[in-house]
């Protein structure tokens, strides 16, 4: 599929404003699959071509965090492998099990870690108690979340921070760190499978990747900057814009009695 060079361009802005956000607060597909959806590749071609450009986006974070020494490898690997094999499974199974149930029901849920983020005192720059074993963790979060990523994706990246702020007691930064590392994994699983099946257009790809290499570098600088301070608000706002793009989309019935 080739596209006209103003519209790859475009689509480069996109994906760096989305790669900037991406590794603050996640939600940078909430910019990247409309954009795509918009030039008329097939809904299958998108996804494959979205996972392509956000795993370079979540790898360029990776980086710039394990140059800063903020991923702790020895108990973090445990949850990089079951990350990838659960995302793995979440890929296979979404060609065959409707996903129509998790649609409806994901709002609520972001809803809910909007609030928790926002008035949660254990949401901040400071560590707090752990109350799972890595290996624990690794299965729930890791394995868990992994899943869902290749299953359908919005908001992953809510929930791994929530996982290791709730339950690893990590401050924001620490948390963030990883849970990019953990993002780039399960993005590496799915477009693993998504290449396989021949559903990415990687010319396409490749520039956005680019845009979401660079946007990318740009936030993980300011998180280790403002810390706390911008995290915070910036998961709450995207953890609300995810809910309402998913409420308007799952239950038009509502707007239309409201109108």
């Amino acid at each position: 599929m080739e596209l006209e060079l103003l519209t790859l361009v475009a689509l480069f802005g996109v994906a760096l404003i989305a790669g900037f956000i991406d590794a603050i607060a996640g939600g940078g597909g909430l910019l990247t699959v409309p954009a795509l959806l918009a030039t008329g590749m097939p809904p299958a071609l998108v996804l494959g071509t979205n996972k392509l450009q956000s795993s370079f986006g979540s790898f360029s974070a990776t980086w710039f965090y394990a140059r800063k020494g903020l991923l702790e490898w020895a108990i973090i690997w445990p949850a990089v492998i079951c990350t990838f094999f659960g995302a793995a499974i979440g890929t296979l199974a979404v060609q065959t099990i409707d996903a129509a149930i998790l649609e409806r029901l994901l709002p609520f849920l972001l809803i809910a870690f909007a609030c928790y983020f926002y008035f949660s005192p254990r949401v901040s720059d400071a560590e707090s108690q752990r109350r799972l074993t890595p290996m624990a963790f690794a299965l729930l979060v890791g394995g868990g979340v992994g899943f869902y990523d290749g299953f359908f994706g919005p908001g992953t990246g809510s929930f791994f921070a929530i996982g290791f702020v709730a339950l690893a007691g990590f401050g924001m930064a620490r948390a963030t760190a990883h849970t990019k590392l953990l993002n780039f994994t399960s993005n590496i699983a799915s477009l693993l499978f998504f290449t396989l099946g021949g559903k990415v257009v990687w010319s396409v790809g490749l520039c956005m990747a680019l845009g979401q290499f660079i946007g990318a570098r740009m936030g993980s600088k300011l998180v280790l900057k403002k810390g706390v301070k911008l995290i915070k608000p910036l998961l709450v706002t995207v953890s609300l814009v995810m809910s309402a793009k998913l409420v308007w989309s799952q239950y038009p019935e509502l707007f239309a009695w409201l109108g």
